[in-house]
């Protein structure tokens, strides 16, 4: 068989896909119900040092640590950390989702994460300055995502994703929130 006369197939690793299906009844929903709130949970218990195991549903739990330098012991994530990793993995889902509800079948979506905090009041034991900012003073997301439309289309999504993303919104405005003893 000559070369001319083979046919080459050229295999295309899309993302695990979305149930589509799926996708448009939970739309639908939200479309017949738009003001509706649900509560999630989850229990955080210190296992001791700074080692916390934090539970979700019936998840295995998720483990939180702090580096060596903030005196962990480098075991997982520390919770700022995890918050650019809750961040990146809401806008993935964002993007995944409504590349799916457009027709789009992805093969490449990475998010690159990077955030300034001022860690110099050590949990409330360090520099106390009242003027002092606590938190993320800026966060940075760069999306990389391929698939079987345009780069502009993409883009597109990425965007539309920013804007309804949950976790992003709440990082962009405040939010009621009430600490107090059990």
């Amino acid at each position: 068989m000559s070369a001319s006369a083979e046919t080459v197939t050229a295999s295309i690793n899309y993302l695990r896909p979305i149930d589509s299906n799926g996708l448009v009844a939970l739309g639908e929903k939200g479309k017949s119900n738009p003001d509706a709130v649900v509560t999630l949970k989850a229990k955080t218990v210190c296992e001791g040092q700074f080692r916390m195991q934090t539970y979700v549903r019936d998840l295995q739990p998720l483990l939180i640590d702090e580096p060596p330098h903030l005196l962990g012991e480098n075991n997982a994530p520390n919770p700022s950390e995890a918050v650019l990793a809750t961040l990146g993995a809401c806008l993935a889902v964002g993007v995944h989702a409504n590349a799916t509800a457009r027709g789009v079948k992805l093969t490449r979506l990475e998010l690159q994460l990077e955030g300034d905090i001022n860690v110099t009041a050590v949990w409330g034991t360090g520099d106390l300055d009242p003027g002092k900012e606590l938190g993320f003073t800026d966060v940075r997301v760069k999306i990389s995502a391929d698939g079987d439309a345009p780069k502009s289309v993409i883009d597109e999504i990425i965007a539309h994703s920013n804007v309804w993303s949950p976790v992003a919104n709440t990082l962009r405005r405040n939010v009621n929130l009430l600490v107090e003893p059990a």
